[in-house]
């Protein structure tokens, strides 16, 4: 029996192919599911959109929403109705999933959505601890710029 010459062709429609080698299957680790019973609320008002982002206590966020992400474009977005969506939306996941209970909330921006995402904020379920304004406040430091002309 004369052996014939495969060529490169005949090799791959022919041939048998090695079989692959068997690879262990891995197993990963759960992860572990993180229980943050008490966090801090950062609300984000401006006169355009509301972010509501909760952390737990060392700035590790949790969850966040805004009026955007809920929903709501443009003009709309600045509304108190858009933030208590915000708010609401934010509040559930970090309750569900993360087991939040109380709350530290820091307000920050001068937008309608202030007092409203903190009202939902309660009415979602989580005890409101204490609320701060962190607004930034100029020492008159920078030049503000000209006066428009219309």
């Amino acid at each position: 029996m004369a052996k014939e010459p495969q060529d490169a062709a005949s090799a791959a429609a022919g041939a048998p192919a090695k079989a692959p080698a068997k690879r262990k299957k891995e197993f990963r680790k759960k992860k572990e599911k993180r229980v943050v019973p008490h966090g801090v609320v950062c609300i984000q008002a401006t006169f355009n959109n509301t972010i509501v982002t909760l952390t737990d206590p060392d700035g590790r966020a949790v969850s966040w929403s805004s009026a955007g992400s809920v929903g709501f474009k443009g003009s709309r977005k600045g509304t108190p109705y858009a933030a208590q969506q915000a708010a609401a939306t934010a509040a559930g996941v970090a309750r569900d999933q993360y087991g939040m209970k109380s709350v530290e909330v820091r307000v920050k921006g001068p937008g309608a959505g202030r007092e409203s995402a903190v009202r939902a904020l309660a009415s979602a379920g989580l005890h409101i601890n204490a609320i701060k304004d962190v607004t930034p406040v100029p020492h008159n430091g920078c030049r503000p710029p000209k006066r428009r002309r219309v």
